[in-house]
């Protein structure tokens, strides 16, 4: 039934499969790219605009660094740290092209967070932010890190304006603390000593990991998902095939707000984009509205990215809706459900609709999407080229059309599996190559699925995953804390906010102001509570397991929204 039904449900134009062999590994991909367009802008930022060509340039400095002047080999990973700058494809690729795996990093996360990441990857080198390298150098000593490039928001620019940039980052706004790493080597010093050396180009075979994207899966602590090239291109070709009556190649401006370290932006602008040769603009800091509507009034942009929150912000911004939108073609949602009302206001100002999506870390991620001619808002759309989706129940039998039960999906772009967890891969993948997303789904007849809720405890807020019992961790390190239980609960702005409850030791006191101060030393900031809420009980299991999603019914009920 399963294959049967989805190759019919293509609009005309869409090709129903795709084929993932059809590139050995991504190093190809970005070779041939380059050369094919290597005349066309590629990736902008601060003013600063790279083509095609001096990507490939670049990338390969970086790579012959590694290379000649460090003992790292293929297979060994790399973590980079870093927001939306030139800087961060060049490592990126670079990286890639020597043969390395790499660990997409938080620049946002705490001492304790990078901690863990570097010590399960197994990071042998680390690119940051120089923002940042006052937490690394608290974190390189424990871990296996032996290589570590740093570097300043405007190193790619003008000698003058990078001076200057600098300059104000550091010594004006004071935004870099004062760090102590003499192993680090600056990022401009690299591409300085790998400029016009050889590089020994690495030939992966296709089954091998590029990239290890950290999530919590479905529960836990963060795992390493293990993306394949082949994944990986998959996905681009996917990508492609979707895009392709909306997309011409080499000619578009793509919006890029969302951090290219989260999978949905690394995967569409530096990998989906890149083969279709396309221009990404980076945007480093998109809380900063201001900065980034006066960035966006300077481009015919024809395609942006985005989620939820962003477009109820921008919509909200009047010097946003003065904008010219009328090279607009194409905006894309993911990363969290996109509203009705958002959907619609977004339409109403832009003259563009969104195509919704879906995706996981697992899925390289995009899974779903509402293709672009044939848009039904409230679906996360069909699968994409050469996948297939099924809901099943509790006991793993699949479930007939219309029925509700657990969302799964198979195809090219599903992962290896959790970097050195087979038992966690076990969990959610079965010998067949069926994914369990760990979300509520219901499939129409014409194909169209829609998410109804999510099967374990995740809190979503503004698209990023934050795990509860991550946070109960960190919450049961505070002194006095005797039990603990955090929980999403509805907001409009960010799909959902935190609020912890905690029980306190008896004859131990702890204030809401000493809880958020702990929390937030050791947690990136949207994963702090913005609510606590002191109890003398939670409720419990028999067993004395904590129910979460009776708490999380009690604030529905105070809310309205659940009888």
């Amino acid at each position: 039934m399963i294959e049967g039904f989805w190759k019919d449900k293509y609009p005309a134009g869409i090709a129903a499969e795709i084929n993932p062999d059809e590139y050995p590994n991504i190093q190809t991909v970005l070779r041939e790219s380059c050369q094919r367009f290597a005349d066309k802008p590629a990736f902008s930022n601060l003013g600063k605009t790279i083509t095609y060509g001096e990507l490939y340039e670049q990338s390969g400095a970086f790579a012959a660094w590694l290379q000649q002047h460090t003992d790292l080999q293929p297979g060994d990973r790399i973590a980079v740290q870093l927001p939306n700058l030139l800087q961060y494809p060049i490592a990126v690729f670079g990286a890639i092209r020597a043969g390395l795996i790499v660990v997409n990093t938080n620049p946002l996360y705490t001492a304790r967070e990078m901690e863990h990441q570097f010590k399960d990857s197994g990071a042998k080198a680390l690119v940051c932010l120089a923002n940042m390298a006052h937490l690394a150098e608290k974190v390189v000593p424990q871990t296996s890190v032996k290589y570590v490039i740093v570097t300043e928001v405007a190193d790619m620019l003008s000698p003058f304006k990078r001076v200057l940039i600098n300059s104000v980052i550091k010594y004006v706004k004071k935004m870099v603390p004062a760090y102590h790493l003499p192993q680090a080597v600056k990022f401009n010093d690299v591409l300085s000593k790998g400029q016009g050396q050889p590089v020994k180009e690495a030939s992966p075979v296709s089954s091998d990991v590029a990239v290890l994207q950290y999530t919590g899966g479905t529960t836990g602590v963060a795992k390493g998902a293990m993306l394949t090239h082949r994944n990986l291109i998959a996905n681009m070709l996917q990508c492609k095939a979707l895009m392709a009556s909306n997309l011409d190649e080499g000619c578009e401006i793509l919006i890029t707000p969302l951090p290219l370290y989260h999978i949905y932006a690394f995967t569409f602008h530096c990998m989906a984009m890149m083969l279709l040769g396309n221009h990404n603009v980076l945007i480093s800091n998109p809380r900063d509205l201001p900065a980034m509507v006066k960035e966006l009034s300077k481009w015919k942009f024809t395609g942006f990215v985005g989620l939820n929150t962003l477009f109820v912000a921008l919509c909200n911004s009047e010097a946003f809706r003065k904008l010219d939108f009328s090279a607009l073609k194409v905006t894309l949602s993911g990363g969290m459900a996109l509203q009705l009302s958002v959907a619609e206001r977004w339409k109403t100002v832009t003259g563009c609709p969104i195509c919704e999506g879906y995706g996981m870390t697992e899925t390289s991620p995009v899974a779903t999407v509402n293709p672009a001619q044939s848009i039904q808002i409230g679906t996360i759309g069909i699968p994409v080229p050469s996948t297939l989706c099924k809901v099943i129940n509790d006991a793993g039998e699949e479930l007939p059309l219309g029925e509700v039960g657990e969302l799964c999906i198979k195809g090219p772009q599903v992962m290896k599996g959790y970097w050195e967890r087979p038992d966690a891969t076990a969990e959610i993948m079965d010998s067949e190559g069926w994914l369990k997303s760990g979300d509520i789904a219901v499939i129409q007849p014409d194909g169209y699925m829609r998410i109804v809720d999510r099967k374990k405890d995740m809190i979503l807020v503004s698209g990023f995953n934050v795990y509860p019992n991550e946070l109960e961790d960190v919450m049961a390190s505070l002194p006095g804390v005797l039990q603990c239980a955090a929980i999403g609960i509805p907001d409009e702005k960010t799909g959902e906010l935190i609020k912890v409850f905690i029980v306190v030791k008896p004859g131990m006191t702890l204030t809401k102001e000493q809880v958020m101060t702990h929390m937030r030393a050791n947690l990136t900031a949207y994963k702090a509570p913005k609510f606590v809420e002191f109890r003398d009980s939670l409720p419990t299991t028999n067993v004395g397991k904590i129910l979460r999603r009776e708490l999380r019914d009690e604030e529905l009920k105070k809310l309205g929204l659940k009888k």
